[in-house]
Parts: C-alpha cells; sequence; structure tokens
C-alpha cells in the first residue's frame, strides 16, 4: 500500500477531500519524521512506536577490497508494533 492508496481508502471511509487528506497524512509523517530527528520517540497506542534505535560501533569487512572498516556508532529510526497489533496480524494467516 502507497502513500497515495491510504489517502484513497482514508478519503472514501470518511468522505473528507483527498486533498485535505492528503495534507493530514503529510503532516503526520512530518511531525513524526521530526520527532524521531530530534530523538524523541513517538508512541501510538494499540499501533506501535516509532523509537530510535542506537547502534554501537563495530568493525566489519569489506570482502572485495579484503581489508577491515570501521562502521561508527549511529542511531537509526525503528517501528515496534503494539502487541495488538501483532496479534491480529498473526492471526490473519491464509
Amino acid at each position: 500500500m502507497t502513500k497515495a492508496d491510504i489517502v484513497n481508502e482514508i478519503s472514501k471511509n470518511t468522505g473528507i477531500e483527498k486533498v485535505a487528506v492528503q495534507t493530514v497524512v503529510e503532516a503526520f509523517m512530518d511531525v513524526i519524521k521530526s520527532s524521531i530527528v530530534d530523538g524523541s520517540n513517538v508512541y501510538l497506542r494499540g499501533f506501535g512506536s516509532f523509537v530510535v534505535k542506537q547502534r554501537a560501533e563495530k568493525t566489519a569487512r569489506n570482502i572485495s577490497k579484503n581489508e577491515t572498516i570501521k562502521i561508527p556508532a549511529h542511531n537509526i529510526p525503528s517501528f515496534k508494533p503494539s502487541k495488538s497489533f501483532v496479534v491480529k496480524v498473526k492471526d490473519n494467516v491464509k
């Protein structure tokens, strides 16, 4: 499902114009992105959490050049679904 599909579905279900729905969806994603960039986690009950995970520095190998490289410590965004969300997906096995 794409962002356009989400906008179409919400518009169809609520009767709100697609332009207004798209503006809200874009604003929602911007708020989540800016919160994560600032280091704040976003918790949506019944859906999940957008969190910042910290990765430690590690040593890796570049096989093609046969050399060792260091990957510095860094933060990455992550999503953790809520328990109720996970249960719904598990119960929907075909």
